[in-house]
This record gives structure tokens, sequence and C-alpha cells, in this order.
């Protein structure tokens, strides 16, 4: 066996002979070359602005080390507050509140007025209730801004803005919000 020594070669590796542990100790050396530049630009500027203070716009945005007596955005949060951002940002929130309010309404709204009137859906902060006879209905508009009050207290600030009421109603052909004008079915009885 020879060795690389005597025959005259460096023990670098070139070409093809290369393998990971040397291209991790390639790449190793480069990041350390660049940090060690990064340091002496950084000396330059530091040594170009005696004060110390920083230029542009990061220069007002100085971290401070301690936290303080009053509540700062490194405290730890609560779980249920934490859960309610993250909901937000993956944007399920209005599913879950809709979700709430339909599934909760007897305990929300209450017995007695549960008990005359359901929900129909929740869209857009609107609440269409469909009440049980006209005399409900014109009740149930009466009370809207209680309602909506005691909702937003139970599901959260913001979940419902208005509330339609609908009295009953005989058999409709319409589906959905849109229709097209007209005389419809006519002869569908004869």
């Amino acid at each position: 066996m020879t060795d690389d020594v005597s025959s005259g070669t460096s023990g670098k590796k070139t070409g093809s002979e290369r393998r990971g542990a040397d291209l991790a100790r390639d790449a190793l050396a480069a990041a350390r070359e660049q940090s060690a530049a990064r340091r002496k630009a950084a000396a330059r500027n530091a040594d170009a602005n005696p004060k110390g203070r920083r230029s542009g716009s990061a220069a007002s945005l100085q971290r401070r080390r301690w936290s303080g007596s009053g509540p700062d955005s490194r405290d730890p949060a609560p779980l249920g507050a934490t859960l309610k951002r993250w909901i937000g940002d993956a944007g399920a929130g209005a599913d879950l509140t809709k979700a709430t309010v339909l599934g909760r309404w007897k305990e929300i709204a209450g017995p007695k007025i549960a008990d005359h009137c359901e929900p129909i859906s929740l869209i857009d902060g609107e609440l269409v209730l469909r009440a049980e006879s006209t005399a409900w209905a014109t009740q149930l508009r009466g009370l809207a801004p209680q309602i909506v009050a005691k909702i937003n207290k139970e599901v959260g600030h913001g979940s419902v803005l208005r509330i339609r009421a609908l009295g009953p109603s005989g058999p409709s052909w319409r589906f959905g919000p849109r229709h097209v004008s007209g005389r419809g079915p006519r002869d569908t009885y004869g």
C-alpha cells in the first residue's frame, strides 16, 4: 500500500472521487467563510457609525431584552386564545361559528325562543330563522338586536351581524337565493 504523502499527492480528492463526507466538509468551510465575511462587514458598519445606532427602518425595532411586569407578546398564552388565533389564520372560523350557533341554538337562544323558531343558515354574518307563525316572525324581528347580542356573547364577537326572520311558507319550486322571474310550473296540478 502506498501512502498519499509518499507518492506526492496532497491528500485532497478531486472530481468523481469526492464522497458525502468530503462534500459536507467543503460546504461547512464555505459557510464559515461567508459568516466571517458578514462579521467583517458588520464590524466595518459599526466603525462607520460610532454611536452604535443602526440606520434605516430597523433602527426603530430594537429588541427589548426584558419582559417587564406587564403583558408581553412573549408571555405564555392561554390555549383557548391560541386555538382561536390558529383557527382564524386557517380560515375555518366561519364553519366553526356556524356549527356552534346551529348546534347549540336551544341553549344559546333559550327554550322559549327555540321552541318557536329554528335556525336555517348562517352566511356572511346573517342568521336566517324560520318561525312557526307570522306572529313569531314579527316578534323575532323585534327581538333581533337582543338575540344578536346574546349569540355574540356566547359564541364570539362579530359571529352574527344581523337576523332575518322568515315566517312559515307553502311549497316552493325555488332552490337557492337566485331565480328567474316568470309564471313557473303552472300545469303541475292539472
